[in-house]
């Protein structure tokens, strides 16, 4: 039976995560954008108009900063932009700008020009027409503050320029819009195929199981079971050894139906039914002598241990002694159960050299992905006395106890 191997995704890198971040981006742009503004803002106004450089330096940074600002807080953008227009017009000469742009200057056109454009594909049309409409009636206040300074073509070119960018704002947030509608239409197609593909793999695998594995096991306890009553003159110790194996057929049967419950069932919810435990382990050692394997058990754990805990331990200790009496047949093995405050601790020991043992195989990957799945860990491997150990931690309440793994 074939599993396959879905196919990993390759982490995106650090830039592109960080590019991803449209709001980052917009900010580092609108940033830039502030601070080469700023940049020519304030010593056109200070040379060429006559405006007081301390003033417009602070008026500037509102100017300049607050499309980086209406990223996160449009409305305190909004009023410190519409502020600004109304104070730098009136903090020039007279003089100085008889025959000069006002009260929009090239720079002050361009930053009115981005605050729109950012409001307007951050926060939506309505803001973005609110931003243009309040700043336009601001420029409009500042001009009949200073009637004798002429303003009209300043006001008219202005207005006509951030309306057609007002416009493209309008356009371009609209299709951003539609992108992000899209992307995560793409997104919930993409885990809807995921959940569809993984469902119909687990039913693929349930279907497996069933048809071969548990109909395997149903031949092996039909034939155990029929034993006594098949073979002439079968010894009472063989026919307990053939019911034995019936017994085992049948527990294994059970297990097999739980899973392919569990295989079955789409929202990965187990079935009901009662899980092995650390009681359970002194009727394991029991089935192991039972196949002619000496085995001791010491186990000293009494206090309370999660559901899940519990569960993995007897798995562990299942795996453990299959490993030992399929690699070391005949050798002596030891089982010792204890439990601290914290941890409960698991070794099982045979007396078997080590050094022809392999570690490769799918039932040590198992025991460490129990063990790990509640935050414990498993070693195996040869000890200095030529023996086999493997040693188990787990804690007694994992933090994410997972109650229905089986």
């Amino acid at each position: 039976m074939r599993i396959k191997k879905a196919r990993e995704p390759r982490p995106p890198g650090r830039l592109r995560l960080w590019l991803t971040d449209r709001t980052r981006v917009m900010v580092v742009i609108l940033a830039a954008i502030a601070v080469v503004l700023y940049c020519v803002l304030v010593p056109l106004h200070a040379a060429a108009y006559g405006a007081p450089v301390a003033v417009t330096m602070a008026l500037a940074v509102a100017a300049v900063g607050s499309p980086a600002i209406g990223v996160r807080y449009p409305n305190v953008s909004i009023i410190l932009f519409t502020g600004s227009v109304v104070l730098i017009p009136l903090m020039i000469s007279r003089d100085a700008v008889a025959g000069a742009p006002w009260p929009w200057s090239v720079p002050m056109l361009i930053a009115f020009a981005v605050q729109v454009a950012a409001i307007t594909i951050r926060q939506g049309w309505r803001s973005g027409l609110i931003q243009f409409a309040i700043g336009s009636a601001a420029g409009v206040t500042a001009a009949v503050m200073l009637p004798s300074v002429p303003s009209g073509n300043s006001l008219i070119v202005t207005t006509s320029v951030v309306g057609g960018i007002y416009l493209v704002a309008v356009l371009f947030a609209g299709r951003l819009r539609l992108g992000d509608e899209l992307t995560r239409e793409r997104a919930h197609t993409a885990q809807e195929q995921a959940r569809r593909e993984l469902v119909e793999e687990r039913t693929r695998i349930a279907r497996e199981l069933h048809d071969v594995v548990a109909h395997s096991m149903s031949l092996i306890q039909v034939q155990a079971s029929t034993a006594r009553y098949r073979v002439t003159e079968l010894p009472e110790e063989a026919a307990a050894e053939f019911d034995d194996i019936a017994a085992s057929a049948r527990g294994a049967l059970t297990e097999m139906r739980r899973i392919l419950g569990v295989l079955r069932t789409e929202d990965h919810a187990a079935e009901l039914a009662p899980q092995r435990g650390i009681d359970d382990v002194p009727a394991l050692v029991e089935t192991t002598r039972r196949a002619g394997a000496a085995v001791s058990l010491s186990q000293a754990v009494s206090d309370e241990v999660s559901t899940a805990t519990q569960l993995a331990v007897y798995r562990i200790t299942q795996e453990a002694l299959s490993n030992a009496v399929r690699h070391a047949p005949g050798s002596a093995i030891s089982v010792s159960l204890t439990a601290d405050a914290s941890d409960v601790h698991l070794r099982v020991r045979n007396d078997h050299d080590g050094t022809t043992r392999t570690t490769g195989g799918h039932g040590l990957r198992g025991m460490n992905e129990r063990a790990a799945l509640l935050g414990g860990t498993v070693s195996a491997g040869p000890t200095t006395d030529g023996a086999w150990l493997v040693e188990a931690i787990v804690p007694r309440h994992p933090a994410s106890a997972a109650e229905g793994s089986s």
